[in-house]
């Protein structure tokens, strides 16, 4: 377990900042105490400062995972966001798109989301926008990256994919061996 690098910092908040835009500070900066990153065996965790402290005193080897896995570094060092990291991302999402109840079930298996799932999508996004994704009862079901903006949406054909997948709450069962 150690701090991030810039490097890696930097890696994170980009893609964090991707979904929750400027939001990223309020991750660290919480009334309910002080929070961190930390980097241990190519994951990033998010945790209290105090269960960090107490992580620290577990030998490096032992200790399997503290706080929660936001997401991983590849081999080619880019940053993975894993589905933990829905909790975190769903109270600060600047852009959101909510889906019909008959696309939410595809939507969970893996697939990526028509236009004529989306019910309503938050104005004025843009396209390769990050997007949190909900169902109509404002449940958060997973995250992805918009294909077109809000405006070329309106015109699209009804097939037409609106939102990537990213990652989704089914992402529990179907990887539930790597989510670690």
């Amino acid at each position: 377990m150690r701090p991030l690098t810039d490097e890696e910092t930097e890696k994170l908040f980009r893609k964090l900042s991707q979904y929750i835009g400027d939001n990223v500070r309020l991750l660290i900066e919480r009334e309910d105490g002080d929070y961190c990153f930390r980097f241990h065996r190519e994951r990033v965790y998010y945790c209290n400062e105090a269960l960090m402290r107490q992580a620290a005193t577990v030998s490096r080897k032992e200790l399997l995972s503290f706080g929660t896995c936001l997401g991983k570094f590849t081999k080619s060092n880019n940053f993975f966001l894993h589905i933990t990291a829905l909790d975190y991302l769903a109270p600060y999402a600047k852009w959101r798109v909510w889906l019909k109840p008959q696309a939410e079930q595809q939507y969970l298996y893996g697939n990526n989301v028509v236009k004529a799932g989306v019910g309503r999508m938050t104005e004025g996004t843009e396209a390769k926008q990050g997007v949190i994704v909900y169902n109509m009862n404002d449940m958060p079901l997973g995250f992805g990256v918009l294909s077109k903006g809000t405006a070329q949406v309106r015109a699209a054909d009804p097939t037409a994919i609106v939102v990537l997948h990213q990652g989704d709450l089914g992402e529990y069962l179907r990887s539930e061996d790597h989510l670690t």
